[in-house]
């Protein structure tokens, strides 16, 4: 028995209904040609693709990048090539970028690539919130090989949302709070926890975009959280149970998380500029997207972009672009 099926007895088995609707609603046709070309890309090792990030809400996919997880059975099954399968072993997950033409039209996309074991365990155990702090929030499964792996799935989607809830709510001071405020101060976390161009208020934008999901997620969680919160007298609100020890535990939790997340984040970087095409290009364009801040992409740094990149992270860090 796995780690993952071990765990689901304890999650609400509404929580997991709710995942399961919000994974299986309907999505844009364009992203079907991103499923075609990942499918014959992987073949017979891919379990799963799932759809999530911004481009949920977006009215126009051609002018952002779409953001996938492809799941698999094995990273040997994977990649012909050992060195990938080595790096997505040891520093999870690769990425890769992705266009497609459909009517004439070139979409971008990126992906990243994990077993669905190590996406199981990720969205349950790790410290760090790079997956479940994704998956908590709003998600579609594009494809999945079978029932089964699509159960597991939404269960491990499911999860994420008590993890990220169990992390997060430790971290306020007794409190009575609406569903907005609990998420948008556990999503400005996770931001801090990365290498993220985003603004502060980038948070509370896509909570609003979701506030109806996150009202039906909070509730179906409650019964996993009842000794860290309880529904209030007011509507979609709950009151928090703090201790000041507790508070300031979690606090050095989160510090801890935001120093292993800039690690991660510079690893991650190098590592990126083994598998993603052009990623002088993309981050240059995803700053310049978020902040403001234009950076030009100068041919010595297409040739190395790992030592002018990182000269770059660092001049936006002591700006305070990049938390």
């Amino acid at each position: 028995m796995n780690e993952t099926s071990m765990k689901s007895p304890q999650l609400p088995p509404a929580l997991i209904e709710e995942m399961a609707a919000l994974s299986a609603q309907a999505v844009s046709i364009e992203f079907d040609a991103f499923v075609s070309a990942l499918k014959q890309r992987f073949g017979d090792s891919l379990d799963a693709i799932l759809l999530y990030g911004s481009c949920l809400h977006t009215t126009d996919l051609a002018e952002g990048v779409a953001d996938f997880y492809v799941l698999v059975d094995d990273y040997q099954n994977a990649y012909a090539e050992h060195y990938l399968q080595f790096f997505n072993r040891v520093l999870p997950p690769n990425v890769f970028y992705l266009e497609v033409n459909y009517q004439e039209k070139i979409y971008r996309s990126k992906y990243a690539v994990l077993t669905t074991s190590h996406f199981e365990k990720a969205a349950s155990d790790w410290f760090h919130p790079y997956i479940w702090a994704r998956f908590a929030q709003p998600s579609r499964i594009l494809s999945a090989r079978d029932e089964i792996i699509r159960q597991r799935i939404n269960t491990a989607l499911a999860q994420s949302v008590v993890k990220f809830l169990k992390t997060t709510l430790s971290a306020q001071p007794e409190s009575t709070l609406p569903v907005e405020a609990i998420w948008t101060n556990g999503l400005m976390l996770t931001y801090a926890a990365e290498l993220r161009t985003e603004k502060q208020t980038r948070a509370q934008k896509l909570t609003q975009l979701s506030l109806n999901d996150y009202t039906r997620l909070t509730a179906a969680a409650l019964p996993a959280l009842q000794d860290m919160m309880e529904r209030s007298e007011s509507q979609h609100c709950y009151h928090i149970h703090s201790t000041r020890f507790k508070n300031n535990l979690t606090k050095f939790q989160w510090w801890l998380r935001r120093w292993q997340g800039r690690i991660l984040s510079i690893l991650r970087l190098g590592k990126a500029t083994l598998t993603f095409r052009d990623c002088a290009d993309y981050a240059a364009w995803k700053i310049e997207r978020h902040t403001g801040v234009r950076i030009e992409v100068t041919p010595m740094l297409r040739r190395h972009p790992i030592l002018l990149g990182y000269k770059i992270i660092w001049k936006l860090f002591r700006r305070g672009i990049v938390r």
